[in-house]
């Protein structure tokens, strides 16, 4: 019977062990998974690929970001200073760079529906939400009031060589379902009236085109958080 409970005490020790190891890999799993993430974010050093208006078709085709670019996004004050991608459905740049090779943070784009050159009246562009306002990291941000009214210029340069420069006017913000019909089903007649009846902050009401910047809450949510910019030019 001694050896029988030694043996048992024995068993529990080596249990505790594993149970402790088992826990200790899901947390390393967990450090290497965030460090992994961050630093293959699409970080700022795609900036030197960054279209300037002053030079040549030429140069800017020396790039290696896709064709598949349509314009470049920033917003002052933020790290949003991005290539914005479309491609032929709206799965095409949720796991790609603007490289075009794998990569879990994706790219910046441009929904599929929408007219490469921006030229509709309402037009939405996708981006993760990733941890220090990497990506769309910073929208959430929007939400409050003195920040939106602190951040409201930034610049949208169409085309693969920023054929056309455009300012940008950041004017409101929402959380919102992500089935909702009126802003992701490109609702152009009602998108107006439903940022006025819904808007968490709203600071201007124009006739300009309107350009949705759109990213999720959390991994698990199907709540959206959209900032909205009036697109000037």
């Amino acid at each position: 019977m001694l050896k029988f409970w030694k043996w048992l005490n024995e068993l529990y020790g080596w249990l505790v062990i594993a149970v402790f190891g088992f826990v200790m890999l899901i947390g390393v799993w967990q450090i290497y998974d965030n460090y992994y993430l961050f630093h293959h974010t699409l970080d700022h050093s795609v900036l030197k690929y960054k279209p300037d208006p002053t030079h040549t078709a030429a140069e800017a085709e020396e790039s290696p970001i896709t064709d598949e670019m349509v314009a470049w996004l920033t917003l002052d004050g933020t790290h949003i200073d991005y290539p914005v991608m479309q491609g032929k459905d709206n799965v095409r740049f949720l796991n790609t760079d603007p490289f075009g090779q794998y990569s879990l943070t994706g790219s910046i784009f441009l929904d599929s529906r929408c007219t490469p050159d921006l030229s509709d009246s309402y037009s939405v562009v996708y981006g993760h939400h990733m941890d220090h306002g990497r990506m769309f990291g910073a929208l959430d941000k929007f939400l409050d009031e003195s920040y939106l009214k602190q951040h409201t210029s930034g610049t949208l340069m169409i085309g693969r060589n920023a054929e056309k420069v455009c300012d940008l006017e950041v004017f409101a913000s929402m959380r919102v379902s992500a089935k909702e019909s009126i802003v992701f089903d490109m609702d152009q007649e009602n998108i107006r009236r439903f940022i006025h009846d819904h808007a968490a902050v709203l600071t201007a009401e124009k006739e300009d085109r309107l350009l949705g910047l759109s990213t999720c809450t959390d991994a698990n949510s199907v709540t959206r958080v959209i900032v909205f910019c009036y697109i000037i030019g």
